[in-house]
């Protein structure tokens, strides 16, 4: 018996099924995710792609409704595994934050990425960048940032009904959908969150969460101390309240005493005065 195999398409992406009977159904469509190339193919390239990433992460990281992901397969169209980009970086607004494989768009409520990036190495080819935009364009992008860390470019693309319009002879440019604000005056691009604040290198993050991590360690350390200071205030009020309880109770023995003192006084007094024993008329 000769065994049929189900035909492959790019990277195996074609799944045969088989029914008990041994029949042969429709075979199930297989999304990759993953090409078995780098994410960067340099240490600069690598750094501004973690550096857009993460500080869109943590732009975004109350919006429980933006989902950004780096070099993620983006599959536009449901039954075409061929047709796939990973942008360096995206972002879409309207998709819960969560870990995917891919971004499968006829999962995510037919919502593309409306905001993707892309670094430059010294690989990608014009053709190659011609190629990713039209794509781009093509499954619905809005904002279309191109930087090239080497020439120190910033290339901005923005949808304007079926095309991009070009952003030209710029040198501050705020995004419209993320409100961020790329400087190209310097030496390099700066990116400034909506606050003023810029965007930080992967090593600027590690600090500052480490920055983060003390600071909320000596907040909590502080509102330790302050918790034992009130209950310290608490214990010293509580023993103040005591010692003048205790002066209080003494007192009102002293005052019990003395009248005791003084019944039985007048008691010895009647009880004189009643054998003709009158001892005021002594003193």
């Amino acid at each position: 018996m000769v065994r049929q195999i189900a035909p492959k398409t790019q990277l195996g992406l074609i799944k045969s099924n088989v029914n008990q009977g041994g029949e042969t159904i429709a075979p199930d469509i297989v999304y990759p995710e993953s090409d078995g190339k780098p994410m960067a193919d340099n240490t600069k390239q690598f750094t501004w792609i973690v550096k857009i990433k993460e500080n869109l992460e943590v732009l975004f990281k109350s919006n429980p409704d933006v989902f950004v992901a780096g070099d993620l397969f983006w599959y536009p169209v449901k039954g075409s595994n061929r047709i796939k980009l990973a942008p360096d970086t995206m972002v879409v607004f309207g998709r819960p934050k969560g870990q995917r494989g891919s971004y499968r768009q006829w999962e995510e409520d037919n919502i593309p990425p409306q905001v993707v990036f892309e670094i430059l190495s010294p690989s990608n080819s014009k053709g190659e960048m011609t190629r990713k935009k039209l794509f781009y364009l093509k499954h619905g992008v809005e904002e279309y940032y191109v930087y090239d860390p080497d020439e120190i470019s910033l290339e901005v693309s923005i949808r304007e009904n079926n095309s991009f319009k070009e952003i030209e002879d710029f040198a501050i440019w705020t995004s419209p959908r993320l409100n961020i604000r790329f400087d190209m005056t310097g030496d390099e691009l700066v990116i400034y969150y909506p606050d003023g604040s810029r965007f930080l290198s992967p090593v600027e993050l590690s600090n500052y969460a480490e920055q983060e991590r003390l600071l909320k360690e000596q907040e909590r350390f502080l509102k330790e101390q302050a918790h034992q200071r009130a209950e310290q205030e608490r214990l010293l009020k509580e023993q103040a309240n005591q010692r003048a309880e205790q002066e209080r109770l003494l007192k009102e023995q002293e005052r019990f005493l003395k009248e005791q003192e003084q019944l039985k006084y007048q008691t010895l007094l009647a009880e004189l005065k009643a054998k003709g024993i009158d001892i005021t008329t002594l003193e």
